[in-house]
C-alpha cells in the first residue's frame, strides 16, 4: 500500500500533464505537452481534443519512465481539465467535431445577449446557480445546433475536456457534477440535468452525458489504452473534476468559512458554501466534496501590474522593481485610490466600467501610483468579499493564496490588511495536482473522505497575518473605494456616448 502511486492528469489551456504522486502526497514527476490553441476568428478559441489524448498518451508514457515501476504501482488515475471546453461524439465514442470550442470563445454572445434580455436573472438562478455568460457550455451547445447541424444531429454526448480523455482510458461516458455545475445546464438542487433550462436554451437534455461524483470510479483502463499510455490494463480510473473545484481541494479549501483567491492576471476570489450564492454578479461550482465555491471574477489583477510596467516604464522595469518603487509609499497611499477595471467588469451591470487615478495631488509621485494599484486590486477583490461574506451570513475566516501574485510578500501583506484575515500559501503550488491525488486517495480507501485526505496532503509554507496599523488605514478607505465605486457607474455610459 505505501509503495502505491496515484497518476495525476491536467488537461489545460496550454497543455496536458501527467504527475506521479505517492501516497502521503510528494510530487515525485510531472511531463507537460503542448498543444495549440485555434482561432479561425476574432473571438473564437478551438482546440482538438485528439491532441489533448496524443499530449496525455505520450506524457504518461514519459512519466512512467520516470518512476522505477510506476506502470504495476499505479493504484488510480484521476483527472482535472480546463472547464466548459465542449466536445461531441456520438454513440460509440468517436468525435463528431474535430474541434472543441473553448472557455474563452465568444462566439456566443449574440445568444447571450438575447437570453439576457429575455430573461432576468431573478427568474432562471435558482435553475442552474449562474448568470449567463458566454463561456457557459449551454450557449455554446445553441450555436452548434444552430451552426453545425450535421454534428448536432450525430451527436450522442456532450462531454467536457477531462471527459474526453476519461472516454479514451476507459471507454465509459461520463461528466462529473463540477463541470455540470459550470454548464448553465444543471440543477443545483438534484445534481441532476435541469429541464427548465434544457428548454429555455431548446436543447435536447438526452444528448448530455450522464452526471457522476468526482470520486466515484468511471471504469479502468483498456488494454488498448494500457498498449498507448503503458499504465497496466485493468487500472481504475475515476470520473475526475474541472480543473478549478480539483484545485481548490488541492489547496485546502473545502469548507464553509474558507475562501480561495487566485491571484494571477485576474483576482478570482471563491467562498465555499453549502449552498450556491445566488446573485447576478456570483458565479458557482460545485466542489468535489458536496459544497458550493460561489466565486467572483476581477479581471485585472495581476494585468493591473503588467499595465503598469508597460505604461510607466515601456516594460523596462522588472516586477521586483514596480514592487520596491511602491514599498516606498506609505500605506495607504497617501490617499490617491486605482480603481483597477481596466478592461470592465466580467458581470453585473457595469461591464463597461473604466480604470481611474483618484484623488492625485502634488506629493505624489512614482511610488504612490505604483502602490495605489497594488491597493486598489486589494481594495477592489475586498468589495467582492463583503459581497459574497454579506449573500451567505457566514464571513469568511481565512483565505488560501494561490498563483503569480502569491509570491509577491508586499502585496500579501496589502491585501491581508485590506481584507483583516490571515492568509496562507500551499506549500505545493500545484494545487490541481494535489487535488486529483486527494481525490484518487479516497476514491480507493486509504483515506476515508476527501476531507481526510486534504488534511493529510495539504500543508502550508506561510501565514500572512494583516499589520494592526494597515487595517487601520485601509478600513476608512475601503469605505471610500466603495462611495467612488457607486459615483463612477454613472459616467460609464456618458463616456461610451462621447465621439471617437
Amino acid at each position: 500500500m505505501n509503495d502505491d502511486l496515484f497518476l495525476a492528469v491536467d488537461v489545460g489551456t496550454g497543455s496536458v500533464r501527467a504527475a506521479l504522486i505517492d501516497t502521503v502526497g510528494r510530487i515525485l514527476a510531472v511531463v507537460a505537452r503542448e498543444h495549440e490553441q485555434i482561432v479561425p476568428r476574432f473571438g473564437w478559441s478551438d482546440q482538438r481534443p485528439e491532441d489533448w489524448w496524443t499530449g496525455v498518451a505520450a506524457a504518461i508514457r514519459q512519466v512512467l519512465q520516470d518512476v522505477d515501476g510506476a506502470a504495476h504501482r499505479v493504484s488510480a488515475v484521476a483527472a482535472c481539465g480546463q472547464m466548459h471546453g465542449t466536445v461531441l461524439v456520438d454513440d460509440k465514442g468517436r468525435l463528431v467535431r474535430e474541434t472543441a470550442p473553448l472557455w474563452n470563445d465568444k462566439r456566443t454572445v449574440e445568444y447571450v445577449l438575447r437570453f439576457e434580455r429575455a430573461h432576468p436573472p431573478s427568474s432562471y438562478l435558482a435553475d442552474c446557480a449562474n448568470p449567463a455568460a458566454p463561456a457557459w457550455p449551454g450557449f455554446k451547445l445553441q450555436w452548434l445546433r444552430d451552426n453545425d447541424r450535421e454534428a448536432w444531429d450525430r451527436t450522442a454526448a456532450v462531454i467536457m475536456p477531462k471527459d474526453y480523455i476519461n472516454l479514451k482510458l476507459t471507454g465509459e461516458i461520463a461528466m462529473d457534477r463540477t463541470d455540470g455545475g459550470a454548464s448553465f445546464l444543471m440543477d443545483p438542487e438534484s445534481g441532476e440535468w435541469s429541464r427548465r433550462m434544457a428548454d429555455l436554451l431548446g436543447l435536447d437534455r438526452t444528448k448530455l452525458a450522464p452526471l457522476r461524483n468526482p470520486t466515484e470510479i468511471l471504469g479502468r483502463v483498456t488494454d488498448e489504452a494500457a498498449r498507448e499510455t503503458g499504465l497496466a490494463a485493468g487500472t481504475p480510473v475515476l470520473v475526475g473534476g474541472a480543473d478549478y473545484p480539483v484545485a481548490l481541494l488541492g489547496s485546502g479549501v473545502c469548507q464553509p468559512g474558507v475562501g480561495s483567491e487566485v491571484m494571477g492576471t485576474s483576482a478570482i476570489i471563491t467562498a465555499i458554501a453549502e449552498k450556491p450564492l445566488l446573485d447576478p454578479s456570483v458565479c458557482n461550482v460545485g466542489t468535489v466534496e458536496g459544497n458550493w465555491g460561489a466565486f467572483m471574477l476581477l479581471e485585472s489583477g495581476g494585468d493591473a501590474m503588467r499595465w503598469a510596467r508597460r505604461v510607466f516604464h515601456e516594460k523596462k522595469a522588472s516586477y521586483e522593481e514596480i514592487v520596491a518603487t511602491a514599498g516606498k509609499a506609505p500605506a495607504g497611499s497617501d490617499r490617491m485610490f486605482f480603481m483597477p477595471y481596466l478592461t470592465g467588469e466580467r458581470l453585473g451591470e457595469h461591464r463597461n466600467a473604466r480604470a481611474q487615478y483618484f484623488g492625485i495631488g502634488a506629493q505624489h509621485g512614482l511610488a504612490h501610483m505604483h502602490r495605489a494599484v497594488l491597493e486598489g486590486v486589494a481594495f477592489a477583490t475586498k468589495r467582492h468579499i463583503n459581497i459574497l461574506d454579506a449573500i451567505s451570513g457566514e464571513p469568511l475566516k481565512r483565505i488560501v493564496a494561490s498563483g503569480g501574485g502569491a509570491k509577491t510578500e508586499l502585496w500579501m501583506k496589502i491585501k491581508a490588511s485590506v481584507y483583516d484575515l490571515p492568509i496562507l500559501v500551499p506549500r505545493e503550488p500545484e494545487c490541481g495536482l494535489i487535488g486529483c491525488a486527494i481525490m484518487a486517495a479516497a476514491a480507493i480507501g486509504h483515506h476515508s473522505s476527501v476531507g481526510k485526505a486534504a488534511e493529510a496532503y495539504v500543508r502550508y509554507d506561510r501565514e500572512v497575518l494583516p499589520v494592526p496599523e494597515w487595517v487601520e488605514i485601509y478600513r476608512p478607505m475601503q469605505a471610500f473605494f466603495e462611495k467612488l465605486y457607486q459615483h463612477s457607474q454613472s459616467l460609464y455610459d456618458d463616456l461610451d456616448r462621447l465621439p471617437q
